[in-house]
């Protein structure tokens, strides 16, 4: 039976029902009093000086310093409650209460049923909120992804009449491919960081390696990571896989980390490069030094240390070091496919500049771009000593002076006494210059322009000289359609895509266009 609302008003005049705090009555009826807290009695709408209700709320105010009413501001006097109302506002008030008088003792074996019912209900709310809070994310964790699409084709010109033919066969199709990446960071102390990125695509080496003429990865087009282009577990299924798992904490000044699958990049102290914003071909990332920034993704640990504006970092990495067998992988071995990073630099706010020194085990296709030459004497067993310089500037502001990536790299290379090394590779190197204009036309939107030699042989073992040049070209402009929707046309341009193994006497050069399309969430 409803309950007149002035009947609860006179019990709390006289202390018998204590403030009306809305607080405890999530079980109550849409019509009940709502959770917005009221101090004073000039807050509700409908109570004047001379309403009989002012003299009842101002003693709650003077007694207990609190009263509620309705959502809408309104105190209700006129109205009538249900007796579950009823039992939510006696419910609120238990826990103010300080003395029980024999009144108040008849208000709680008046509403025990009700007080049963709304206690049992608010339980099964905690409940339900428990489960959910143990299902849901910490608040240290962060979902990001990225989706990308790339309409492109290639065409091949130059007088190597058959190895055009053979080219335009192989890789002369329009293809549109896909690439996910999902990033998931988190934290346990607020400064360390567990992150894991999950990777799906349908690229392949087929069907879009944008290279010619065999294994050549130099034109390959980096959506996201090209390394994995070839690797059975990475791009090229249509299934999503782990692409990195590692850890990373700080201690002072120094930043450890570790990982099953860690890239080397993960690990250096400075990346020395701003080009470029939207990538196209990754050789042209890495600045002008492939060799040494091989983004070797494998079981790996580092250590980096910082402080104001100088950097130094060392790392570790086994392209094999899944694998138990000596004789073809694990760590610390002469088949590990090991790569040992240190690196020395200085940034400021706008530039920076630092030095890489790698080591490398060959044969494990742990360097990627280079001549199919070069490549080729890559994969006999022996090590190369990988050595780079690069830097950045960048204006201060956007305009019409873009930023400036450069960077060069030097490698040699020694055989195992097993090998014939005459006529292999025993120096290489590799250059790039990068130029980014951003916000050109238009804030978010950026034009790209990139110029380099991807490593190639400058001296042999033996008698013979190298004639393995090759130059690559990218230009793009990205349109910024939205925060998280750009569309970026590129094309790109390879002068002597084989290197040395261009047929003696004859030309042969590639050329491709694509469109990428990207999607972050």
């Amino acid at each position: 039976m409803p309950i007149p609302r002035t009947l609860l008003a006179a019990q709390a005049a006289l202390g018998l029902l204590l403030p009306l705090s809305i607080g405890a009555s999530q079980a109550a009826s849409p019509s009940e009093p709502g959770t917005d807290q009221v101090s004073t009695i000039s807050q509700f709408a409908d109570v004047r000086p001379g309403d009989w209700a002012h003299q009842a709320l101002a003693l709650l105010s003077e007694r207990h310093g609190c009263m509620a009413g309705y959502p809408d501001g309104r105190f209700g006097g006129g109205g009538a409650i249900t007796r579950y109302e009823a039992a939510a506002l006696l419910n609120a008030c238990l826990d103010r209460i300080t003395e029980q008088t024999d009144e108040f003792r008849r208000l709680l074996k008046e509403f025990e049923h009700e007080l049963a019912v709304l206690k049992g209900r608010v339980d099964g709310v905690e409940a339900r909120a428990g489960e959910l809070e143990a299902t849901r994310f910490s608040t240290t964790t962060k979902l990001s992804g990225q989706a990308t699409y790339v309409l492109g084709g290639n065409a091949f010109g130059g007088s190597a009449a058959e190895l055009i033919r053979i080219s335009a066969e192989d890789f002369g199709a329009t293809s549109l491919n896909y690439d996910l990446q999902l990033s998931i960071d988190t934290s346990f102390t607020g400064q360390d960081l567990l992150r894991l990125i999950l990777r799906a695509g349908n690229f392949s080496s087929s069907t879009n390696s944008f290279g010619g003429g065999g294994p050549s990865r130099l034109s390959q087009l980096e959506v996201a990571f090209q390394e994995n282009l070839d690797n059975p577990d990475g791009l090229g299924r249509d299934f999503l896989s782990i692409d990195r798992i590692f850890y990373q904490w700080p201690m002072g000044d120094f930043t450890l980390t570790v990982g099953t699958r860690v890239g080397q990049e993960d690990m250096l102290a400075i990346w020395p490069s701003v080009y470029p914003s939207e990538t196209v071909l990754d050789v042209l990332t890495l600045g002008g030094a492939p060799s040494a920034y091989n983004k070797n993704l494998a079981p790996g640990a580092g250590i980096w240390w910082r402080r104001n504006g100088f950097a130094a970092s060392a790392s570790y990495i086994a392209a094999n070091g899944n694998e138990g067998n000596p004789e073809t992988g694990g760590i610390g071995t002469s088949n590990s496919g090991s790569t040992g990073t240190v690196q020395a630099g200085y940034s400021a706010s706008n530039w920076g500049i630092a030095a890489i020194l790698n080591y490398i085990q060959n044969g494990s296709n742990v360097i990627n771009y280079a001549t199919d030459f070069t490549l080729i004497s890559f994969s006999n067993p022996g090590d190369t000593t990988a050595v780079g310089l690069s830097g950045y500037w960048q204006p201060p502001k956007p305009g019409p002076i873009p930023s400036i990536s450069l960077g060069w790299g030097l490698n040699s290379t020694r055989y195992g006494p097993s090998v014939a090394a005459d006529g292999l590779v025993a120096t290489s190197q590799s250059w790039s210059i990068g130029l980014e204009w951003k916000d050109l036309l238009q804030a978010g939107n950026a034009l790209g322009m990139a110029v380099g030699q991807p490593t190639f042989a400058t001296r042999l073992y033996g008698d013979t000289s190298p004639e393995d040049g090759n130059y690559v070209w990218e230009w793009w402009y990205r349109l910024q359609l939205t925060d998280a929707i750009s569309v970026t046309p590129a094309i790109f341009y390879l002068s002597r895509p084989l290197g040395q193994l261009t047929p003696s006497g004859e030309s042969f050069s590639q050329v491709g266009a694509l469109i990428k399309t990207s999607f972050r969430f």
